[in-house]
């Protein structure tokens, strides 16, 4: 990905939706996320994608809700394009379009069209698809806090379990620097700042060595805001297969509000909070809301436990078909498969068979084997 070449649907949507560093009072404005996804509702309806609007022709014939003049304006930026990635690519900075194959499939799957349009990134991109434990909490958290978060991120690097936060003072970069400095795996979903990070001594060596990936939907240079900071909670549980909330405080803050968003309505994404003695008023209002308990020490197989705390959630199935999903990239029978994720093989079968009903896997017959159903799993999004 280090080459400033791109796809063409990459680089007409970067077009369409990407700053280029503009202000808020510059013109054309970028297309926002409803717009875009507005505008490839229109492209499917006209079985067109993204690249057939770099035609001058093809973009005059739009028709939808949208200003076609400022469409037409977006698409002729091709000079700042070319200086905006060229400038970001000697960041080591890679971009990936929601049509991308690159694109994180978790993200479409479970955000549908608030997955974001465009991704900017660096460091080694299949991290993106690897999954793994969201650790969430404040900026300010106490020290006794800050050690529970960085056991846990260590426990995971020693089990193989990849650590995603939002990259943030306290809380996050406990959890990310925790995983990383015992040698596990880490992807940081920033607000950003972006094209400052790719270069920060503290995550050079981590990026160099292919265990950090740190990945924003906001331009490489955009400044901290905190609607960004909002916008971007639900992309770090989205990369997850789980998640854990440290410490948050009722009714507000980032932690509290990226929290409920996702217990409303991401409800296939497993939610556990840290309950103790000293844990937050926020923590036990999440409980209360649909929150599990964080499994108590010893965490000697900390998926396991996981697993085994979501046993009162109603359906489970909903909850562990992402990670099914992500282990049968390549064909792999029942038993192999249960064994991997330590669940009984009567059960492991069942899964498999609702999700062969439901077209989201595939069953071959001899071996008999199992695989993701790629056509129905790769979402048409664009």
């Amino acid at each position: 990905m280090s080459n400033h070449v791109l796809p063409p649907d990459t680089q007409a949507i970067l077009l369409l939706c990407a700053s280029f560093g503009q202000n808020r009072l510059s013109r054309p404005q970028p297309l926002t996320l409803s717009e875009y996804n507005s505008l490839a509702d229109w492209l499917l309806q006209n079985q067109m994608r993204p690249a057939d609007l770099l035609a001058p022709t093809t973009a005059e014939t739009y028709n939808g809700k949208l200003d076609t003049q400022r469409l037409l304006d977006l698409l002729q930026r091709g000079a700042m394009l070319s200086l905006a990635v060229e400038k970001w690519t000697l960041h080591g900075i890679w971009i990936l379009g929601r049509s991308d194959a690159n694109y994180p499939k978790r993200l479409k799957m479970r955000l549908k069209q608030s997955a974001p349009p465009i991704l900017y990134g660096v460091g080694n991109i299949e991290l993106l698809s690897m999954g793994g434990l969201a650790i969430i909490g404040s900026r300010d958290i106490d020290e006794e806090g800050l050690d529970y978060t960085q056991k846990i991120a260590q426990t995971c690097s020693a089990q193989s379990i990849q650590v995603i936060s939002g990259g943030a003072r306290g809380v996050d970069q406990a959890a990310m620097f925790g995983a990383l400095d015992a040698g596990g795996t880490s992807v940081g979903v920033l607000a950003d700042s972006l094209a400052k990070a790719a270069v920060n001594n503290k995550y050079r060596p981590h990026i160099k060595d292919g265990r950090l990936t740190l990945v924003s939907s906001y331009d490489p240079e955009a400044g901290f805001s905190a609607g960004n900071a909002m916008g971007r909670n639900k992309y770090i549980y989205a990369l997850g297969d789980y998640a854990l909330v440290v410490n948050s405080t009722v009714g507000k803050g980032g932690t509290w509000a990226g929290a409920t968003e996702v217990l409303s309505k991401l409800k296939d994404i497993p939610v556990f909070v840290r309950l103790d003695n000293t844990v937050s008023e926020g923590n036990q209002e999440l409980y209360k809301k649909g929150a599990k308990p964080f499994p108590k020490e010893p965490w000697n197989s900390l998926q396991e436990l996981l697993v085994t705390n979501l046993s009162t959630i109603e359906d489970i199935y909903e909850v562990v078909l992402p990670i099914i999903l992500r282990h049968l990239q390549q064909p792999r029978d029942a038993e192999n498969l249960a064994e991997s994720l330590n669940v009984r093989l009567p059960q492991m079968q069942d899964w498999l068979n609702r999700a062969v009903a439901e077209g989201k896997v595939s069953k071959n017959k001899v071996p008999v084997t199992y695989v993701i159903n790629q056509p129905a799993i790769q979402l048409s999004l664009l």
